[in-house]
């Protein structure tokens, strides 16, 4: 029986797969039409397979010669001149190329002419940017040469000075991206995104599982999948092996469906406990500087970042998977979000603890905490007043080494990761449990809990101006009705606020037509 994949490239043999033949005729046409391309997607979005499937359509066309290279194991070496020498050797093996020249640097070109090619050629170069940059640059600078050679000769495929037809440069980064300090030299090719599964691949991937096993899987686990994955290839496959093979602490009972039930139990596991090489990855190059005050700035509530593609660190974490960018809204520029709310939480809670290890008592022995907490309810609003007080008691240290912007301010966001460890800490010996939730992808943070089975919702917002805070109160009613709530809570922080200005703002406001009630509470953090 298949398996999914959740690392490397999928055997459909062996693994559930969906098509992708769009994908497919889309790059083997560019190809066979002539184009030079770059393909390039994050990790395990795969690009790998896809142009396998590439590769063996091109071998069915007997009108040209076909050639896919791994390139990853050169990365190790340390001169260019001895992996050009290396990619060499392979071409002459794998095309049975007769030569008798010393295989050097200038033979490279020579290879592609067609006193050695007997018919045209594709090339697949896979890990293609794993090589160093002096290593790029010359090969992209030899194709370059070729392609332009190939439009001022236009003596057709089979009669042009050089046979190299088509070129495909299989990345995480496009090759011609940012991070060419000198410019790529490689400007004559078309980029190809791997994009993520839609909902409808994604659907088609876990009926396969259906099909073959008769063990169901309810549509609004597929959808779940999806929406917390954005689709990534390889977290849907991951959390589709969690859910139909088990793990040490979960096994599935396949005499029933898979309900939501199962899955919040894998998934709470595959936030806090599971290791992901997919998520490791991301989270390894979102947690790394520069990239770090980026994220940060990034969790901030008052307002969304432009995406600009040719910025360096957005360009880094798009090619990475660690963003995304939103549709375009009535010809605004696009903005930044998470790639994903399964990325998302991975790193609010990576930075959670990591910032807050320890934040002291949040409850002292013998404390009387019924006024804020009951066997069957939560007061909300009085949580938050005892919250606001620990931050003034223990900011000094509290924040003594926490990240600070360039004008010295802390960042937002560290003040939401805080308030989340100390819910977390708070009911730790309840019955309690406590989450983050993020329904746009951006910076917005949802905190929920649920106690004695009824859910409260926290919508965290930081204050910026009157316009904002009118459009925060329609956001929280709409996430509200979302949650089929008719009271949520807002909890607004701001670095500092007078007596006038809390009587006027911190109070319940009722939206008569929604029948809902938007509870709001200032935290002031002022130091």
């Amino acid at each position: 029986m298949r398996t999914f994949s959740s690392y490397g490239p999928v055997d459909k043999k062996r693994h559930f797969y969906v098509p992708r033949d769009n994908q497919i005729d889309k790059i083997y046409n560019q190809l066979v039409d002539g184009h030079y391309l770059t393909v390039w997607a994050p990790r395990q979005c795969g690009k790998t397979w896809l142009m396998n499937e590439v590769y063996h359509k091109i071998c069915e066309n007997k009108q040209y010669h076909a050639l896919k290279l791994d390139l990853e194991n050169l990365k190790h070496y340390d001169h260019t001149e001895k992996i050009i020498e290396n990619i060499s050797k392979r071409i002459i093996k794998k095309l049975k190329i007769s030569i008798d020249e010393t295989i050097h640097m200038g033979v490279f070109e020579f290879l592609f002419t067609k006193e050695v090619l007997t018919k045209p050629l594709i090339l697949i170069l896979d890990e293609f940017d794993s090589l160093d940059e002096k290593t790029i640059s010359f090969i992209v600078s030899i194709f370059r040469n070729i392609y332009h050679t190939r439009l001022r000769d236009n003596t057709g495929a089979h009669e042009n000075e050089y046979l190299l037809h088509g070129v495909a440069l299989i990345g995480v980064r496009s090759v011609v991206g940012i991070e060419h300090v000198k410019g790529s030299p490689f400007n004559i090719q078309r980029s190809i995104r791997i994009p993520n599964l839609s909902f409808d691949e994604t659907r088609k991937l876990f009926q396969c599982y259906v099909n073959e096993t008769d063990h169901l899987i309810n549509q609004d686990v597929i959808e779940r999948i999806y929406r917390e994955t954005c689709g990534q290839p390889g977290l849907v496959s991951w959390l589709g092996e969690l859910i139909t093979e088990g793990y040490d602490q979960y096994q599935p009972d396949y005499s029933k469906p898979i309900t939501m039930k199962e899955f919040d139990e894998i998934y709470v596991d595959a936030i806090h406990l599971l290791p992901n090489n997919t998520i490791l990855n991301i989270l390894s190059k979102a947690t790394q500087p520069p990239y770090t005050e980026f994220i940060l700035e990034l969790f901030n509530t008052k307002a969304a970042f432009p995406f600009r593609f040719d910025d360096k660190q957005t360009n880094f974490l798009y090619m990475n998977g660690v963003i995304d960018y939103s549709k375009k809204i009535e010809n605004k520029a696009p903005t930044i979000k998470f790639s994903s709310p399964f990325v998302q939480k991975r790193l609010f809670n990576y930075f959670s603890y990591d910032y807050f290890k320890n934040i002291g008592d949040t409850v002292t022995p013998f404390e009387d905490l019924s006024h804020m907490i009951t066997d069957v309810s939560i007061h909300m609003k009085n949580l938050i007043i005892r919250y606001e007080n620990y931050l003034k008691k223990n900011q000094e240290w509290l924040f003594k080494q926490a990240p600070r912007r360039s004008d010295l301010k802390i960042y937002e966001a560290i003040y939401h990761f805080n308030l989340f460890v100390y819910l977390v800490n708070l009911f730790e010996n309840y019955e309690t449990v406590v989450w983050p939730e993020f329904p746009t992808g951006n910076g917005k943070v949802d905190i929920l809990i649920k106690h004695s089975n009824k859910l409260y919702a926290l919508e965290i917002k930081s204050f910026k101006d009157k316009p904002g805070f009118e459009k925060a109160l329609k956001q929280a009613s709409k996430y509200a009705k979302t949650l089929k709530l008719d009271v949520i809570y807002l909890v607004v922080f701001v670095e500092s606020i007078d007596k006038k200005h809390r009587n006027m703002y911190e109070k319940k406001h009722h939206i008569p037509d929604q029948g809902i009630d938007i509870d709001v509470v200032f935290v002031d953090i002022a130091h």
